[in-house]
């Protein structure tokens, strides 16, 4: 299945705690169906000392959001939904934004 939003697209949340909320895409699970957006949905995790933290505690990170709450933004900085068609020049498919009709890099 294609996926409308990839790593390093420039995304708003429409729904959830962090709705209305922009950051970028860090990390996208296609299996799952959900991203990891820089900065927005974050949860407290209660961590041990190990290795790399040797203090522990309470850190906070990032967690994974459903692809189904995410709007890609364009280049003009909409909240729009994606299209896909055939680039003429180099006949392979191409995202473009179905508000301003401009393709999404």
């Amino acid at each position: 299945m294609k996926l409308h939003i990839k790593k390093g697209d420039t995304v708003k949340v429409i729904a959830g705690n962090s709705k209305g909320n922009t950051g970028k895409v860090l990390i996208v699970y296609p299996t799952a169906n959900r991203a990891i957006v820089e900065g927005l949905n974050k949860v407290k995790k209660h961590q041990k000392p190990n290795a790399k933290n040797t203090q522990g505690g309470i850190i906070e990170k990032e967690a994974p959001i459903h692809l189904s709450n995410l709007m890609i933004i364009d280049g003009k900085g909409n909240a729009t939904r994606i299209g896909r068609k055939l680039d003429e020049k180099t006949n392979k498919l191409v995202r473009y934004s179905k508000k301003s009709k401009e393709v999404i890099k």
